[in-house]
């Protein structure tokens, strides 16, 4: 299946009520819609019900404002036997100039939620793709080699603050 297969876009306009209190967008609410329009690529890969498993990655490299839109393309970088990751990029536009720009980049790892689905082979075609889908197998490792590493998560409080010694 080629990446462009698996490619999800959407838009949005960027009001008030999106804003922070540096006029700029929530990053909260970027995750949101990135979580949304990340899932509707690993669907098109699976065609199941996936889950998110991480965000593995999110880079803020330029904020949204009022009158600004963006969207979000994404679309599956990598495959294994039970998960898939999807990169994500966030473009932005002053839609008073016109003028394009990178607001922020992501991969996120889904998971299939069914045994029995054989997840099929995604090849990138253009250079982009190309290079994002070409460091999935040095993500992936890294990847396995955190959950590996137990440790931290048992190191992690669970108790209330006020009830540490």
């Amino acid at each position: 299946m080629k990446c462009k297969q698996t490619l999800a876009i959407t838009s949005h306009r960027v009001m008030s009520s999106d804003l922070n209190e540096h006029e700029t967008v929530y990053g909260g609410k970027l995750l949101e819609m990135l979580d949304g329009s990340a899932s509707i690529s690993a669907s098109r890969l699976c065609r199941t019900q996936t889950a998110t498993a991480a965000v593995d990655q999110f880079n803020f490299i330029a904020p949204f404002q009022l009158n600004d839109s963006f969207c979000i393309e994404s679309y599956v970088s990598g495959v294994g036997k039970r998960s898939l990751e999807v990169f994500a990029k966030i473009v932005g536009e002053h839609l008073t100039t016109g003028k394009r720009f990178l607001g922020a980049t992501a991969f996120l790892t889904f998971v299939v939620l069914k045994h029995d689905v054989k997840l099929p082979e995604i090849v990138p075609n253009t250079p982009e793709e190309i290079m994002i889908c070409q460091g999935y197998s040095k993500r992936q490792i890294f990847r396995k080699q955190q959950l590996k590493e137990k440790a931290f998560d048992q190191k992690i409080s669970t108790l209330p603050r006020w009830a540490e010694k």
